[in-house]
């Protein structure tokens, strides 16, 4: 492990203060327990005798920030509209993936405006003039038992 003289290095940027309440309600039986801190971590390399050397020097191990629900976030769900795409090659549980955060976000945020972008990044070229897919949990809530992805997905370069 090369020691990291900055945690910053790996932590992700963000592009304000996160003032709006979370929407999630932590109290019911299918939601996380606790919210996760901003300064939560992951250690990168959990080698026992080099997080020693690396603390004993000064220094913060390498680290990433922990993935979870926080407290406050930065953008009001009711006003935003989120789009997924799926690149690449196909992959088992794509479309488990796509139901999962289409329904996480309209009944556990409350986001309606839901886009899903055809054929991968091939759907952000205009002149290909791909539509994008209104993904509504009606639309979603049987996917997973289809294979590959209802999204499509596209291969190789893209500007």
């Amino acid at each position: 492990m090369k020691p990291n003289n900055d945690i910053h290095t790996t932590s992700i940027e963000i592009l304000g203060p996160a003032k709006i309440a979370s929407p999630l309600n932590l109290k019911s039986e299918n939601a996380p327990s606790t919210f996760v801190d901003d300064t939560d971590r992951v250690l990168i390399d959990i080698n026992a005798s080099r997080i020693s050397d690396v603390y004993g020097k000064g220094m913060t191990p390498a680290s990433l920030e922990v993935a979870g629900p926080r407290r406050n976030i930065y953008f009001d769900p009711s006003k935003i509209r989120c789009a997924l795409v799926t690149c690449g090659g196909i992959c088992p549980g794509l479309n488990a993936i796509i139901r999962s955060v289409v329904l996480e976000l309209y009944y556990g945020y409350g986001v309606r405006h839901i886009h899903g972008i055809r054929y991968g990044l091939q759907g952000f070229i205009p002149k290909y003039r791909h539509e994008m897919l209104d993904l509504t949990p009606e639309l979603v809530v049987d996917i997973m038992k289809k294979g590959g992805t209802i999204l499509g997905s596209s291969r190789g370069e893209q500007d």
